[in-house]
């Protein structure tokens, strides 16, 4: 179970890499898998990875279907801070270290506000979901986050 844990930490932490540092990712979409206790939960993600991608976020964005996201990806693990300026929509946040796990969550953001949102400790990604994402699916501190594209 260690060794496949220790696999799965590295093909992560490469994937995240050459996300980083391929152009063709900018701006890309793809499908990501969370293991919950409940069962697998698959989703759709746009990709930020270019600061400009990051900077404008899911900004001005009026709906987000179910099972439909944004990934923010990182290239070094480190603190992150979000905010919700200019986002009309609630959001759940999920704070993903380099092993693939959740590591922290911000449900039910407020809309339009300037708050920081912190992550606890360094993370490589962040995915931000519709509000009420995590209850709905089962999501919980923990989950392992699997790039399926």
């Amino acid at each position: 179970m260690a060794i496949k844990r220790l696999i799965y930490s590295i093909l992560f932490s490469a994937l995240l890499l050459t996300m980083q540092t391929s152009m063709s990712w900018a701006a890309g979409t793809g499908e990501i898998e969370i293991i919950t206790r409940n069962g697998k939960v698959r989703l759709s993600v746009e990709y930020a990875v270019t600061p400009e991608e990051k900077s404008k976020g899911l900004m001005f964005t009026k709906e987000l279907p179910a099972r439909h996201g944004m990934m923010f990806i990182y290239q070094t693990p480190k603190q992150i801070t979000m905010w919700m300026k200019n986002t009309p929509i609630s959001l759940d946040m999920f704070f993903i270290n380099r092993k693939g796990r959740i590591r922290s969550i911000e449900k039910m953001t407020q809309p339009n506000s300037v708050r920081q949102i912190h992550s606890i400790g360094k993370v490589s990604a962040v995915l931000e979901l519709i509000a009420g994402s995590a209850d709905d699916f089962g999501i919980s501190v923990g989950d392992e986050v699997k790039f399926l594209n």
